[in-house]
């Protein structure tokens, strides 16, 4: 089935990442780098790679992107990464043993999230479909990420992936108030729609719950408090993010509300 697959990477500014998935992907007939106009030695990494065929075109959204990523492939299947994804070596395996004729239509992907190059026991971050057959899917955009949506049964693969971003804090964290602002576009625009909230999405728009369950949830249930100081940066990390959204939410609150005096004194929302 390899010899059906094309791979599909997005990358901006990616230098401390995409050689180590570029890789991993040796066995791939074509990996299309799909780049935003890097800055960094980006283009350098994929043009040294003879399988990668190297496109650039100015980004707007992850879900555009990708979906013009897609029409830029032939092969019936697609296998699409971000730039710090890292397949195993029993990911790759169980790939090559699997066959074009398979009735799935997409496959999940379990990941191991890594800090600093350290796998940790767990993570918040959950399954995707990476495999998938191009022409029944594409993707829509959702909150600050991206979804796919594909047409047919999907299954799950045994292998995983390593989440290991590489690239300096300072870029998270700028990352992060962009991710927080369109999330909160999202959650918002549910509510406001009367759409289903998952129990997530309520605790999130009570606003304090959210940042100290997202770090009990990372440090004791995913076991993250075994992993030392990886596992703490972690857990800071998501907790960081449930801060930014609750002041991203809070601010719109007030925003909304001022004018016509609903926001109470201790700055909650009236009912």
């Amino acid at each position: 089935m390899r010899s059906e697959i094309t791979a599909l990477v997005l990358t901006y500014n990616e230098g401390p990442n995409l050689r180590r998935t570029l890789e991993r992907l040796t066995w791939a007939p074509q990996v299309i780098v799909l780049d935003s106009f890097s800055q960094d030695e980006t283009e350098e990494i994929a043009r040294s790679f003879p399988n990668v065929r190297f496109i650039q075109r100015s980004f707007e959204s992850f879900s555009d992107q990708c979906n013009f990523g897609l029409e830029q492939i032939e092969t019936d299947w697609v296998l699409s990464l971000d730039a710090d994804y890292v397949l195993t070596d029993e990911l790759g395996s169980e790939i090559g043993q699997l066959t074009a004729e398979s009735k799935a239509a997409a496959y999940f992907c379990r990941f191991r999230y890594c800090i600093a190059g350290v796998p940790l026991r767990g993570s918040l971050y959950p399954p995707r479909p990476v495999l998938f057959r191009r022409q029944h899917a594409h993707y829509v955009q959702d909150g600050h990420a991206h979804r796919l949506v594909f047409a047919g049964p999907s299954a799950y693969l045994r292998g995983v992936i390593l989440h290991d971003d590489r690239k300096p804090l300072a870029r998270w964290l700028h990352s992060q108030q962009t991710y927080a602002r369109q999330e909160a576009n999202k959650l918002l625009e549910r509510r406001r729609r009367g759409g289903r909230l998952s129990y997530s999405d309520r605790v999130r728009l009570w606003l304090w719950p959210a940042a100290p369950a997202a770090f009990l949830y990372a440090m004791i249930v995913k076991q993250c408090l075994w992993d030392g100081r990886p596992g703490l940066f972690y857990a800071l990390q998501r907790a960081y993010f449930e801060i930014l959204l609750a002041l991203e939410l809070l601010d719109r609150q007030w925003s909304e509300h001022a004018v016509t005096g609903d926001i109470s004194e201790s700055g909650v929302q009236r009912s």
